[in-house]
């Protein structure tokens, strides 16, 4: 365990900053699982909403640097061939 001050200081901003990440990813996470519930369900409007809704949070976390931009681009070509499949 650390003895100086900021080292003590330091530790627990990453456990607060580790606890952020964790809930932002999540909340990704059901974003992207509300859109292929939206997908089974078959409302045309609705899966557009969850889509955009999904692709918005995704670019947040790569923005933030919580995942890599290609990850990010690998998620959301995905979600659209999705997406395109229902709809043809």
């Amino acid at each position: 365990m650390a003895n100086i001050k900021s080292a003590l200081k330091r530790i627990e901003i990453t456990k607060k900053r580790a606890k952020m990440n964790a809930s932002r990813k999540s909340a990704m996470k059901t974003a992207i699982k509300r859109f292929e519930q939206s997908l089974v369900s078959g409302e045309p409007e609705q899966m557009q909403a969850s889509f955009k809704q999904a692709v918005k949070s995704i670019d947040s976390m790569a923005s933030k640097g919580l995942i890599h931009k290609n990850t990010a681009a690998r998620k959301k070509s995905s979600l659209q061939r999705k997406l395109q499949q229902v709809n043809s």
